[in-house]
């Protein structure tokens, strides 16, 4: 078969289980991410040479224990949101040395948790509201990183001659992470008019903190490929690579976006 019709098939497969299952029901929702998440601990132990099971049993538990019975805890999250946060600056400053993968094993468990299990945490909580789960906003900040995606591609490829971050990833420029922010401002005004309840200047916040930090999950992920010396994180997604690859700005950007919600919701 074509690789792009491969590609665009498995994309849509994907696409299509997210939205649905996050429509059809929060349990559907939770079940969908626990099995991303699972997945994407698997790809990153791989990257960073973790013990799997040991791995895989950590973030169930920790994703069953915070998802379904502390999914609106203000104590809880604020100790969640401070441990990832850390973790989130520290591999941000990591970005900028020529320092590859921690060599103290510690230092990879502690990235483990902060970088993919905290924030799929998070991700869960991010639709809850009065511990209503509001389905629209986490499917809205995703077209917001499809938008931002696409059109970071597309201006980048049409116009783009800065490069951002050659190093790491030298086909992203800086006119394509301008005009990916620009065109995910333009949806998150429509997704405020048209598709939810919410204010307009918070989608427009939200697309700005996912235009930023985004492409900065991505970057941070490009790295840790790179220091593996592999081009995907996996291949369980025809065309696409590992669930990690789909998900690495989601993950990433979900602590900043969790944090701009508890702000906006204590400040209201």
């Amino acid at each position: 078969m074509n690789e792009t019709i491969t590609r665009s098939l498995s994309g849509l497969v994907y696409v299509l289980l997210l939205i649905l299952a996050t429509l059809f029901s929060r349990e559907t929702f939770l079940l969908l991410f626990g099995l991303f998440l699972l997945q994407t601990v698997n790809e990153f132990c791989a990257l960073v040479k973790l013990p799997k099971i040991q791995s895989l049993i950590m973030a169930g538990v920790l994703y069953f224990i915070f998802s379904f019975f502390f999914s609106d805890n203000k104590f809880t999250d604020f100790g969640l949101i401070i441990a990832s946060l850390f973790v989130s600056f520290k591999l941000i400053l990591w970005l900028f040395k020529d320092k590859l993968l921690p060599t103290i094993k510690e230092e990879n468990w502690v990235n483990l948790i902060g970088y993919i299990i905290l924030p799929f945490i998070f991700i869960t909580k991010i639709p809850l509201i009065n511990d209503n789960f509001i389905p629209s906003i986490i499917i809205g900040i995703f077209i917001l990183i499809w938008t931002n995606d696409t059109f970071a591609y597309i201006v980048g490829k049409s116009i783009g001659k800065n490069k951002l971050f050659e190093k790491i990833s030298p086909k992203k420029t800086i006119e394509g992470f301008v005009g990916g922010i620009i065109f995910a401002v333009i949806a998150s005004v429509i997704i405020a008019k048209y598709y939810t309840q919410m204010h307009t200047y918070i989608w427009i916040t939200t697309a700005v903190i996912v235009g930023i930090f985004g492409t900065i999950g991505d970057l941070v992920e490009s790295k840790f490929k790179r220091v593996a010396n592999l081009k995907d994180s996996g291949n369980i997604m025809p065309g696409h690579g590992g669930i990690l690859d789909r998900l690495d700005s989601i993950i990433f950007v979900s602590p900043f976006l969790f944090l701009f919600y508890k702000i906006i919701a204590y400040v209201s």
